[in-house]
């Protein structure tokens, strides 16, 4: 393997030179754009690799953030991994991802492994984590963190969110005013993953607004996937008495109760209307295409980057920041 050395014979010049040049955040020394050249072709030439560990030794930095995510396989975590990857490679860094599948077990190990293996920032978005374990395993090496939602209040960790309370009962406020639906059910989750509850709780003061009533037996908890809506939608045949409109709060659960719904027999919007929340690509795929909540995961990826970047450039000073982030109600057939 090439070293720093072969790279400074070659080109001519001294080691120190080839750091400055590699590096390119030492300005105490000004270095010609010949020189840089020279030094850039001899790596080109020797396929030079610099050794990642040696510069985190001298810089105490890894040049590197670690970001935990929910579910590989929504299309929603994708967009938000995405940016973050773009904000950070800007910046000169790498990104770590590590998926959580929605259990605290998976969320205590990437706390873990990364308190381990130290990075020199953490984005998450987690479900079951506590305060506790934030100072556990981020606050005694000082470790920037910006965490997805608003459910876990830490005063040294930014958030970045949207209103799901608001969003889900500014949407089911159309669904009856606009669209003159009275007789809902609701596809949610364990209370245990805390945007299941926000979500209902909005979907329940916009029926009580509107003196409507809800059916305990309309109510289904199943998981954030595809299977968990298509599984609900199995229950929903068996209990009979379908609702008019059911809201599935995330698109996945919504998809896969639209196509198992349509198996047996039931049309949509006709016989139920479906409402989602996410806007994942997806939604404009399935037939009927799906009326949502949308959310941005793109602006949410980036305010979550930048609040780490903020930290990092500017450690001392900051206090919490709580980064707001828009939704927006895009109707398509399913209702």
């Amino acid at each position: 393997m090439p070293t720093m050395y072969d790279v400074a014979k070659l080109a001519g010049v001294s080691q120190p030179t080839v750091s400055r040049v590699l590096n390119d955040n030492d300005t105490s020394v000004q270095i010609s754009d010949e020189t840089r050249q020279r030094v850039l072709a001899a790596v080109a030439e020797l396929g030079y690799r610099p050794n990642i560990l040696a510069r985190s030794l001298r810089t105490q930095k890894t040049q590197t953030l670690a970001l935990m995510i929910a579910d590989l396989s929504n299309a929603f975590y994708h967009r938000i991994a995405r940016a973050v990857q773009d904000v950070a490679h800007l910046q000169g860094y790498e990104v770590l991802i590590f998926n959580t599948e929605h259990l605290y077990e998976n969320e205590l190990h990437f706390c873990e492994v990364v308190s381990r293996r130290p990075v020199d920032g953490v984005i998450m978005a987690p479900y079951h984590l506590t305060v506790e374990d934030i100072d556990k395993y981020f606050i005694p090496a000082r470790t920037p963190v910006a965490i997805l939602g608003q459910h876990l209040y830490h005063p040294e960790v930014d958030a970045v969110f949207l209103d799901d309370e608001r969003a889900s009962y500014e949407a089911i406020r159309w669904m009856i005013g606009e669209r003159g639906y009275n007789d809902f059910g609701f596809l949610g989750v364990p209370d245990s993953l805390r945007p299941g509850a926000r979500r209902f709780r909005g979907f329940q003061r916009a029926l009580g607004e509107f003196d409507l009533s809800f059916d305990p037996r309309h109510l289904v908890i199943s998981d954030f996937s595809l299977e968990g809506g298509a599984e609900a939608a199995q229950e929903y045949l068996r209990r009979g008495n379908l609702p008019r409109a059911i809201y599935a709060i995330n698109d996945l659960m919504a998809i896969g109760l639209i196509l198992s719904l349509q198996e047996g027999g039931v049309r949509v919007p006709d016989d139920v209307a479906v409402l989602g929340f996410d806007d994942i690509p997806e939604a404009r795929i399935v037939r009927p295409m799906l009326t949502t909540i949308a959310q941005y995961p793109r602006e949410l990826g980036r305010n979550l980057a930048m609040a780490v970047f903020e930290r990092l450039n500017h450690p001392e000073g900051y206090s919490r920041r709580a980064i707001e982030c828009e939704f927006r109600l895009i109707v398509r057939d399913s209702t």
